[in-house]
């Protein structure tokens, strides 16, 4: 199968996805929050919010994983992206090391697929289309190199952004 079939783009609850893993825009000290965030928490039920308070702290970049516990995904990979400071801060290498940490947990755990929020994208002001490229940009190098990983799905909440993976998906394959 080729790196192109491998992307997907889905608009609507990341937490109801049935997948080895589904990602958590999570913070550093992987404590339920607003957002995704949230929404992963509320659904996974309280079992989560106990395995990562052992976990903790998360620094940005890296990425963390616990069980999915009630949840359709069978884990959960916290995966913790910059706080946007305008673009001189190292942002755009944090973003691609944070999808490169919870690729890299998915490889070492097995799991062949996974799902994606726009991380960083959120409250933390990350602009869209440049995180949107990011993300698509390091996915698609990291599978090139891991076939193991047979499904990325970029989950989004809204119309514009699914808009704007879709675009940012075929123009990169």
């Amino acid at each position: 199968m080729g790196v192109a079939v491998r992307l997907e783009v889905f608009e609507g609850d990341i937490t109801s996805l049935w997948l080895d893993a589904i990602v958590n825009a999570a913070n550093q000290q992987l404590a339920p929050g607003g957002g995704v965030c949230g929404a992963i928490h509320r659904a996974a039920g309280p079992k989560l919010a106990e395995a990562c308070r052992k976990l903790a702290p998360c620094p940005t970049g890296e990425a963390r994983i616990t069980p999915g516990f009630d949840l359709l995904a069978s884990h959960v990979i916290h995966a913790v992206g910059p706080v946007w400071h305008g673009g001189h801060s190292g942002e755009d290498e944090a973003l691609a090391a944070c999808y490169r940490s919870a690729l890299t947990l998915a490889r070492d755990h097995g799991l062949t697929s996974i799902a994606f929020p726009a991380i960083s994208t959120g409250i933390y002001g990350f602009p869209l289309e440049r995180a949107t490229g990011i993300a698509v940009a390091t996915t698609r190098e990291f599978l090139a190199a891991t076939p193991a990983i047979e499904r990325v799905v970029f989950a989004c909440f809204d119309a514009k952004t699914a808009a704007l993976y879709r675009v940012s998906v075929a123009a990169s394959a």
